[in-house]
C-alpha cells in the first residue's frame, strides 16, 4: 500500500521549521497516542505514522533525502512504524514537562557544578533629611558565606565528595508516569549530583555557614522610597565554590513632622489666624535648609498654595530641584472670653449685606437656584 506523504501526515508545508515540525507532532501524537485511545486501531497506526513522519523529517540529512527521493530515499532508514516511535514521543515532550516536575534541560546546576548563592534584599529605613542630602550609613546583615575550612566544598579536609549512585552524578533521576518520561530532582543528591561522606565540622557538610555581615552603604542624594542600592557580590555565598549573589539594600523613607513629598516636590501645610489672612502678614515657614520668610496678602483664602522655588528635593536620576508648596489653612480661633465674643459678634454684624464673603454668597444664590428649579 502507498505510504502518505510525511509533510501531509503531519500537516505542515515542506518549508516549515524545526520548531513548528515539534509543534505540529505533538498535536497529532497527543490526539492519536493509545494510551489515550485504547482498542483503537486506526488511532494506533496514525501514531505510528506519525512518529515516523517525525524521526525522517527532523533529521536535516534524512529529510533532504526524502524532499530528493520520496519515500525511496529514505525507507531503509524509517522506524517502519516500530516501538522505537514511543521513546521519541517522551523526549519530544520531556521539554513542555520536564519544566512543571522541575527536570528538563537547562535545570538545576547539573551534575553538582557551582551555583551562584541566592540575592539578598535589606530594608533600610531613613529620615527623609538623609534621603535627600544622601549619607553613609552602616548596616548589619546576615547570610550564608562560604566556609573557609573546606574552602565551599562540604568535605573534610583531605576528602571529597562521592558521585551519587542514585543519579550517577546528573543530579536528576527520570520517572515513568504513563507515556510520559519526567525528570525529578534526585532525592538522595538533592541535585548536586555528589554526595559528602566526609563532612566538614565546620560547615557540617552544607559547605556554607551563617555569619553576620557589617556593611558601609553609602545612599546618594535625593533617593525615595523604592529605590534600590545593589551590592555586588554582597549575597549568599554559592555552593561548590560558586560565586556570591547580590545585596538589594531597599530605600524606605520615613515619614516626616512636617513634609510630604511627591516626586521632586515638598508639601507642607501651615496654620494661619483669621486676622492675618483677612489683613496679611508674615509667616516663618520650615524648609529642609532651615527657616524662611513667606509674605501672606491680604484676603488670604484656606488651601491657598504658596510655592518657593528650589526648596524641594533634587532626584537621584538628575535634574533640578523641585519646589516647596506651601499651603496655609486658616485656623478659627478657641477658647475665646466673653468680651472676645461680643467682639466678634459686632464684627460679624457689620458685614452683614455687603460683600465681605463672595464665596458664600454666590454659594448660597446657587443653593436657592437649584431648589427653585
Amino acid at each position: 500500500m502507498a505510504k502518505r506523504d510525511y509533510y501531509e501526515i503531519l500537516g505542515v508545508s515542506k518549508d516549515v521549521s524545526a520548531a513548528d515540525l515539534k509543534k505540529a507532532y505533538r498535536r497529532v501524537a497527543m490526539k492519536f497516542h493509545p494510551d489515550r485511545n485504547p482498542d483503537d486501531k486506526s488511532a494506533e497506526e496514525k501514531f505510528k505514522e506519525a512518529n515516523e513522519a517525525y524521526e525522517i523529517l527532523s533529521d536535516e540529512q534524512k529529510r533532504a533525502a526524502y524532499d530528493q527521493y520520496g519515500h525511496a530515499g529514505v525507507d531503509q532508514q524509517a522506524g517502519m512504524g516500530g516501538g522505537a516511535g514511543f521513546g521519541n514521543f517522551s523526549d519530544i515532550f520531556g521539554d513542555v514537562f520536564g519544566d512543571i516536575f522541575g527536570g528538563g534541560g537547562g535545570g538545576g546546576r547539573g551534575r553538582g557544578g557551582p551555583s551562584r548563592g541566592a540575592d539578598l534584599r535589606y530594608t533600610l529605613e531613613m529620615s527623609l533629611e538623609d534621603a535627600v542630602k544622601g549619607s553613609t550609613v552602616q548596616i548589619k546583615v546576615p547570610t550564608l558565606v562560604s566556609c573557609k575550612v573546606c574552602d565551599g566544598s562540604g568535605a573534610k579536609a583531605g576528602s571529597k565528595p562521592v558521585t551519587c549512585t542514585t543519579c550517577g552524578g546528573h543530579g536528576q533521576v527520570r520517572m515513568q508516569q504513563g507515556f510520559f518520561s519526567v525528570q525529578q530532582t534526585c532525592p538522595t543528591c538533592r541535585g548536586r549530583g555528589t554526595i559528602i561522606s566526609d563532612p566538614c565540622k565546620s560547615c557540617h557538610g552544607q559547605g556554607r555557614v551563617e555569619e553576620t555581615k557589617t556593611l558601609s552603604v553609602k545612599v546618594p542624594a535625593g533617593v525615595d522610597t523604592g529605590d534600590r542600592i545593589r551590592l555586588s557580590g554582597e549575597g549568599e555565598g554559592g555552593l561548590d565554590g560558586g560565586p556570591s549573589g547580590d545585596l538589594y539594600v531597599q530605600v524606605s523613607v520615613r515619614k516626616h513632622d512636617f513634609f510630604e513629598r511627591d516626586g521632586a516636590n515638598l508639601y507642607c501645610e501651615v496654620p494661619i489666624d483669621f486676622v492675618d489672612a483677612a489683613l496679611g502678614g508674615e509667616l516663618e515657614v520650615p524648609t529642609l535648609d532651615g527657616r524662611v520668610k513667606l509674605k501672606v496678602p491680604s484676603e488670604t483664602q484656606t488651601g491657598k498654595l504658596f510655592k518657593l522655588r528650589g526648596k524641594g528635593v533634587a532626584p537621584v536620576r538628575g535634574g533640578g530641584a523641585g519646589d516647596l508648596l506651601v499651603r496655609v489653612v486658616v485656623e478659627t480661633p478657641v477658647n475665646l472670653s466673653n468680651k472676645q465674643k461680643e467682639l466678634l459678634r459686632e464684627f460679624q454684624t457689620s458685614t452683614k449685606g455687603g460683600k465681605y464673603s463672595p464665596k458664600q454668597s454666590n454659594w448660597f444664590e446657587g443653593m436657592k437656584k437649584f431648589f427653585n428649579e
